[in-house]
């Protein structure tokens, strides 16, 4: 297959999308580096904690005005991810480029306005943008398409003329190939499936207890912290007898208060983790303590796959 990756975009200009709200500029622009990108969205939520607040739009298109420059002035390659339906603001635009000798790039967006509108629905009501307004963004994307040369676009191309998914999949490969070290970096190693339960900002909280493999010579105690607050995890690679693995969080033994056993249920996400700092998750029925098993007396077996040997275990790791 031959690669052809940028039929008519320079290496380094300034590319501005224009299309209408749910036209899926953003997630064009989400084939770029993402410190490529500026979004007038991301920079209203900057500026007024809320992307979708309209009253501080003005400001936040003056700190976009302001990087734009900068980045123009240093030759780097800038994406605006905003409506840009307005001649006004698209010459503005041009205009920064222009002044450092910037090529520019206008990349519309065409989708259909049935299209744009129907992706409205889903979105959350801060995000979500009226239907009068969005069909005036259709029509004058439509309108604009034939001034854009004359507004001092050097290049004028659609959409679904661009070969973006090659060097978006290149880009994140070289990512995840560095996460697995086989870049010849160290990799995330052990990390690898604390960011997949958990997300990658966790990752820097996360600290593996040192002498903490329990008794199987699998399952690892790990600690979450940030200031005086903090998280004991378990890592179990045979949760279920199976070969499954999977996390359990320390709890408060749920059956009583003065139990000095300690309490484990299992835990899939962030947000499991937010539940269990709350006390959200100190009744959870998944709870198994290492002295009353779960809390029933049915003569079952209240502790699977060894978990009450996470006792002894906690006490070293933890001291």
């Amino acid at each position: 297959m031959t690669s052809v990756l940028y039929p008519d975009l320079p290496e380094n200009g300034l590319i501005v999308l224009i299309g209408a709200s749910g036209a899926g500029k953003s997630t064009l622009a989400r084939t770029w580096p993402a410190s490529q990108v500026l979004s007038l969205d991301g920079l209203r939520g900057m500026v007024g904690d809320d992307p979708g607040r309209q009253d501080v739009t003005a400001d936040a298109a003056d700190v976009l005005k302001l990087i734009l420059e900068r980045r123009m002035a240093r030759k780097l390659n800038t994406v605006i991810d905003a409506t840009n339906v307005e001649q006004s603001v698209r010459v503005e635009l041009v205009m920064a480029a222009k002044r450092h000798g910037m090529p520019t790039v206008a990349v519309v967006v065409a989708t259909p306005l049935d299209v744009c509108l129907e992706r409205q629905g889903p979105r959350p009501d801060n995000r979500r943008v009226p239907e009068d307004t969005v069909r005036a963004q259709h029509q004058a994307r439509v309108h604009s398409h034939q001034q854009l040369a004359a507004e001092g676009f050097n290049t004028v191309v659609f959409a679904d003329a661009l070969y973006r998914l090659e060097p978006f999949l290149k880009r994140l490969s070289q990512v995840r190939e560095a996460e697995l070290g086989r870049d010849g970096s160290a990799g995330l190693g052990d990390l690898l499936l604390v960011r997949r339960f958990f997300g990658s900002e966790v990752l820097p909280l996360w600290r593996w207890r040192p002498g903490s493999d329990l008794v199987t010579g699998r399952d690892r105690l790990a600690e979450i912290r940030l200031g005086q607050q903090s998280l004991i995890l378990a890592f179990r690679d045979d949760v279920d007898g199976e070969g499954d693995f999977g996390f359990d969080v320390l709890l408060p033994c749920p059956f009583d208060a003065e139990c000095a056993g300690q309490a484990w249920a299992p835990v899939y996400s962030v947000t499991d983790l937010y539940k269990a700092l709350t006390g959200a998750m100190d009744s959870d029925p998944d709870i198994v303590c290492t002295v009353h098993g779960d809390g029933v007396d049915d003569d079952q077996d209240d502790d699977p796959e060894g978990r009450a040997d996470l006792e002894a275990q906690y006490a070293d790791a933890v001291a």
